[in-house]
């Protein structure tokens, strides 16, 4: 029987790959205790080290970005109430 391809999330990946860069267990220990094979945990440890100063580099892309959603949704809102606004009014002129 064809068994489907196991996704980790994100986060998971991050657990682990601090779990091995902590060193306080070994490789095989961390594979038995998050039943993931040792090559797939170095394989995690070396991409969360190459890519940690990525971290820093976006947090602030990240957050102009929240801030113009947030504007955008806020002007939507106002948008939507003018526009019932003035469906009442237009039916109230008879038009």
């Amino acid at each position: 029987m064809k068994e489907t391809r196991r996704r980790f999330t994100a986060a998971f990946k991050a657990k682990i790959a601090i779990e091995a860069l902590q060193e306080r267990k070994t490789l095989a220990e961390i594979s038995t205790e998050f039943g993931v094979h040792a090559n797939m945990i170095k394989r995690w440890k070396q991409e969360f080290v190459s890519r940690a100063s990525e971290i820093f580099e976006t947090k602030a892309v990240s957050n102009d970005n929240e801030l113009e959603q947030e504007r955008l949704y806020a002007k939507i809102g106002k948008l939507e109430m003018e526009k019932e606004w003035l469906k009442k009014i237009s039916r109230k002129a008879g038009v």
